[in-house]
């Protein structure tokens, strides 16, 4: 029996090897120097160690990060999978209808210089829809994550676009089967009527979990990392009248700092391993 025991402990080391390896590659790109002051004193709101453990994300995978911005959780995703894995950053057009787009594309681009040692194989794509939509190779990718990202595109889509709907079938077709879609955005309460996407920057769960079933992906698990029952979701300049916008300047300044960021959703999905034939 006690030979059983061993032999059972023994193979299970490499696995809590490689999961206690994997917490450290996090916690450590969490921890780690090249992030700046100003981009650590928000993980008091964003939790990425714990947001990035609740996706599953391993050092040996290979993820698109879809509109990374000027790279906030780029920093902690390419220092996880520098050594063993791959990361897609799938950014903006360089021509964006958007001037903050341009704006966060120079600063990320400017960011992967100033740093080649630590982002010299991050490989920058292109999402820009309906007509920029290779984010990674198809069928290559483990794990496709979308921060504060699914309200741009549901709200362009309310206004009779289509990015919302392409932003799901690229992810889809960017994962292997079997491969995780993690998304985190600013929460609507589910009784609280239609969600304006484009002039508040709220969404319903509800609205994220059917566009994602709709293009085949199965919900795994909801996560409260991310809640914060301190917002009210009735400002003024919706989410942007919250740190770190700011939206309405220095006007209850220290109430919205008192709130902090807004309260978000945190969705973990899969894309289901099809069936042999």
């Amino acid at each position: 029996m006690q030979k059983t025991i061993a032999a059972i402990l023994l193979a299970l080391l490499p696995a809590m090897a490689f999961a206690v390896d994997t917490d450290d590659a996090i916690a450590n790109a969490v921890a780690g120097e090249h992030r700046s002051a100003e981009n650590r004193a928000r993980d008091t709101y964003r939790h990425p160690r714990e947001t990035l453990e609740f996706f599953g994300l391993r050092p040996d995978m290979t993820v698109v990060e879809m509109w990374p911005g000027s790279g906030w959780y780029t920093e902690i995703l390419a220092a996880t999978l520098k050594d063993r894995g791959r990361l897609y950053a799938a950014q903006y057009s360089a021509n964006p209808v958007a001037g903050y787009q341009r704006r966060y594309l120079g600063a990320f681009l400017t960011m992967l210089g100033q740093n080649p040692d630590l982002y010299r194989d991050v490989i920058v794509t292109t999402f820009y829809p309906p007509y920029f939509l290779d984010i990674a190779p198809r069928g290559s990718a483990d794990m496709v994550l979308t921060f504060r990202n699914l309200h741009n595109w549901l709200g362009e889509q309310r206004k009779g676009g289509v990015s919302a709907s392409l932003a799901f079938k690229v992810m889809y077709d960017a994962l292997k089967p079997g491969g995780i879609l993690g998304i985190t955005d600013h929460r609507w309460p589910e009784g609280s009527g239609e969600a304006d996407p484009y002039n508040s920057g709220y969404i319903k769960a509800s609205e994220a979990i059917a566009l994602a079933e709709l293009t085949g992906f199965k919900l795994v698990e909801s996560s409260e990392i991310n809640a914060n029952p301190r917002d009210t979701h009735d400002h003024k300049e919706g989410v942007w009248t919250l740190p770190p916008s700011l939206a309405l300047g220095d006007k209850d300044k220290d109430k919205y700092l008192a709130i902090g960021e807004s309260d978000r959703f945190t969705l973990k999905f899969i894309k289901p391993v099809e069936p042999a034939n």
